[in-house]
């Protein structure tokens, strides 16, 4: 997105620091390059870019979370028949309903509503930008939460991507 929406050569610098930090991460890619992953990576970045463009659509659209309740609507007609044939009666348990209505408050309403907010007041290259410093922030939370210990390659890795995220919010 970032470069996307950029009319400048620094841009592609920051990219360049990136992909440094993709490739460090995964060890200099050593093995053969699995054709269907990079076509899935793919896919997964124009997703990404979809869900955003879209987002900031439906914020501009929609006030309040008029948009996200459509969303979330339309979301529970399409994933209810698939959860009713794989669970059966048992998805009306009280404890099953309890929890599946928790993960998808924590996991799907409060994040998307916070992203829609987020989408109404800044443009989406930034948003873009600061939605690929998720790794690095998943690293933290494993270190700090989890014990998680990376090597300094990783965390120079890590670095590299949140260095050129930081780049690419400059104007």
């Amino acid at each position: 997105m970032a470069v996307a929406g950029s009319r400048h050569l620094r841009d592609v610098g920051w990219v360049a620091l990136a992909a440094v930090g993709v490739v460090l991460l995964t060890q200099g890619g050593h093995g053969q390059l699995n054709l269907a992953g990079v076509l899935f990576a793919g896919l997964a970045a124009v997703c990404w870019a979809a869900y955003i463009v879209l987002s900031s659509a439906t914020g501009r659209r929609f006030p309040g979370s008029a948009g996200l309740a459509i969303a979330m609507v339309v979301s529970a007609v399409i994933i209810t028949p698939p959860a009713l044939i794989a669970g059966g009666g048992a998805i009306f348990r009280p404890a099953v309903l309890a929890t599946g209505a928790a993960i998808g408050i924590l996991s799907s309403v409060i994040p998307y509503r916070l992203e829609l907010e987020s989408l109404r007041r800044i443009p989406m290259r930034l948003f873009g930008v600061w939605m690929s410093l998720e790794p690095a922030v998943a690293a933290l939370i494993g270190l700090a939460l989890l014990g998680q210990r990376l090597s300094a390659v990783e965390w120079l890795a890590i670095c590299c991507v949140m260095v050129a995220c930081a780049g690419a919010t400059q104007y």
